[in-house]
């Protein structure tokens, strides 16, 4: 049987701060791995340094600084500060046999304990998308990120390279292989999952890639069942000297708001 989702990211622990991952071959985007993944892998190894089960993620930030490629990594956490109810951690991830000490990836993340605070509310879709049953699968052809074959998308916006009128994008997401639930680190890689809102406005394929990332995970310490479908609802709000800015959006089919989603693009070219 073929490895769960969760399982490509979860990485094993060497000693007190530091842990490994096997980055495996099939999950390439561009001249590396699936920034999702590597991001996931990163939140993972912060969550295991926290103590305290009831510390839920509530926010990270990550920068995809160079390439990862399968193989052997390194992931070393930093305890920045442990509160009475909030810890901040930062990750980093190296591999020493393709980039030496060079830092490929980090990233800082919030973890919280659920507070007894009588404020609550969350947007409303405006609109119920179609049901997932309802809609067809994309294709995995020649011209899609390898890591797209682990996934299954079902599309709701415009096609990618469509020449559409508007920066979005919309549609529905999981694995393929999906764990036994969506927790905070399935959402960091689902979040990432989506093509950049700016492909659905350019005519012909276009390079860019995700150079900053941020996540708030509104689920905080629930969990949804593993083969749920999360829906992706995504713009781009601005472009300018030669980067861009999409916000996206993760919601269940029911109109749960799962999380919020800022990346920072760079045109390529």
């Amino acid at each position: 049987m073929s490895a769960s989702f969760p399982q490509m990211f979860e990485p094993t622990r060497r000693d007190e701060r530091r842990f490994d991952l096997e980055v495996q071959p099939g999950w390439a985007q561009g001249r590396g791995t699936f920034g999702g993944l590597v991001l996931a892998a990163l939140v993972r190894a912060m969550q295991q340094c926290e103590p305290e089960l009831e510390r839920s993620l509530r926010s990270v930030t990550g920068e995809l600084v160079g390439p990862v490629v399968p193989g052997a990594c390194e992931i070393t956490v930093e305890l920045l500060r442990r509160g009475n109810a909030v810890s901040s951690f930062s990750a980093s991830l190296r591999q020493p046999a393709h980039a030496g000490d060079d830092v490929l990836a980090r990233a800082t993340a919030v973890l919280g304990r659920t507070r007894a605070v009588d404020r609550t509310w969350a947007p409303a879709l405006e609109a119920a998308p179609p049901p997932w049953a309802e809609l067809t699968p994309l294709p995995y052809g020649p011209f899609v990120p390898e890591f797209t074959q682990h996934l299954e998308f079902r599309l709701t916006g415009p096609l990618p390279f469509s020449g559409a009128t508007e920066a979005i994008a919309a549609g529905f997401v999981r694995p393929r292989v999906p764990g036994a639930v969506i927790d905070a680190a399935t959402v960091v890689a689902l979040a990432d999952a989506w093509w950049p809102s700016a492909f659905s406005i350019e005519p012909r394929p276009r390079p860019m890639a995700t150079i900053a990332y941020t996540l708030q995970n509104l689920l905080g310490d629930r969990q949804l069942p593993g083969d749920l479908p999360l829906y992706h609802r995504a713009r781009a709000m601005a472009s300018d000297q030669g980067y861009f800015v999409d916000m996206r959006e993760l919601w269940t089919p029911d109109g749960q708001l799962v999380a919020l989603n800022q990346q920072t693009f760079v045109w390529i070219k």
